[in-house]
């Protein structure tokens, strides 16, 4: 579908039926709870810079595992403390080697406040940023996504996503015009809540992607039974909202202390053991927990580090998680 023309783009180490094969495979281990050891990388992974990478199917260009969600935190007034701390959050998520931005109109000011700070800080290049349109009727798609494109200050977006599969028929075809002008590099559908998976597998099933995003936690785990294998089957990629269960998963955790097994996959805060369980799906491509505070990217780009263990370690510790 889309050609790999992001600054990202490294050479390819497998075709794309190669991963298809890997992934799919991977993904029914995973749901059966294969026997492997706990591993650095998953099938198609790449350690190649300083974070890793895994491939998008449709183009196998590499895509760093941990991004940056702009809900709440960057729907902040210009002129406000929260926003004078945005630019770290960004140095955060690219000195690790991170890309991806998730933004949406409907997030507020965070499409206007990531364009601005991408622009300020000279980093477009860098960055692989992904919005939505949701709305109904052509016409109306085309303008919000124009508005999308002048608040982020692009000419081209690396991603859009119809979000909630909001009239996505009309938007697709929208979409595959653009892609073909060059105006969007990849076309994805997004959804968050569990009760809507049974229409998110019937267009997935209907109509080719390159992306898919949808919730995953330690909490919300549906995906890993429908979503996941199916993504993989069909060879897209799939960014995971809500990684921390909305927020609620940490809140109940962070009185807890660490328990020993944290250290053995190189997890150091209870963020990076959640994040480091979505990462551990061979069908997940990137996870985009949402913040506006670099002490927080920080920490989450770390969850990088280290092992992502087998569906075996996670049977064995998530009960002791209390998800």
């Amino acid at each position: 579908m889309s050609s790999p023309s992001s600054p990202m783009n490294a050479g390819r180490a497998m075709t794309r039926a190669e991963f298809l094969r890997l992934a799919a495979g991977a993904a029914v281990g995973l749901l059966v709870g294969g026997g492997a050891k706990a591993q650095a990388h998953a099938p198609g992974e790449s350690s190649g810079g300083a974070m890793p990478t895994r491939p998008i199917p449709s183009t196998l260009e590499p895509l760093p595992v941990i991004g940056l969600g702009t809900y709440v935190g960057f729907d902040v007034p210009r002129d406000s403390e929260e926003y004078r701390r945005l630019p770290e959050v960004l140095r955060a998520l690219f000195e690790s080697g991170g890309a991806v931005i998730d933004t949406s109109p409907m997030y507020g000011r965070a499409e206007a406040v990531t364009g601005e700070l991408l622009a300020a800080g000279g980093l477009r290049s860098r960055a692989f940023v992904a919005t939505k349109v949701w709305t109904r009727g052509r016409a109306e798609g085309i303008r919000q996504m124009q508005e999308s494109m002048r608040l982020l200050q692009v000419e081209r977006l690396d991603l859009m996503q119809v979000h909630n599969l909001v009239d996505w028929r009309v938007h697709l075809a929208t979409l595959r015009e653009w892609e073909a002008a060059g105006r969007v590099r990849y076309i994805g559908i997004t959804h968050y809540t569990q009760g809507a998976y049974g229409e998110l597998e019937a267009v997935m099933r209907e109509a080719q992607f390159d992306f898919v995003q949808v919730n995953y936690s330690v909490d919300e785990r549906e995906a890993e039974r429908r979503i996941l294998p199916l993504a993989a089957e069909r060879g897209m990629a799939v960014l995971i909202n809500r990684p921390f269960g909305g927020g609620r998963v940490l809140r109940r955790l962070r009185d807890r202390p660490l328990p020993p097994w944290a250290m053995e996959i190189g997890a150091t805060s209870w963020a990076q053991v959640l994040l480091k369980f979505v990462l551990s799906h061979p069908a997940v491509t990137c996870a985009i927990p949402g913040t506006g505070r670099p002490e927080h990217m920080a920490d989450n780009v770390r969850a990088a580090i280290g092992t992502f263990p087998d569906a075996a370690f996670w049977q064995r510790h998530v009960d002791s998680i209390g998800a």
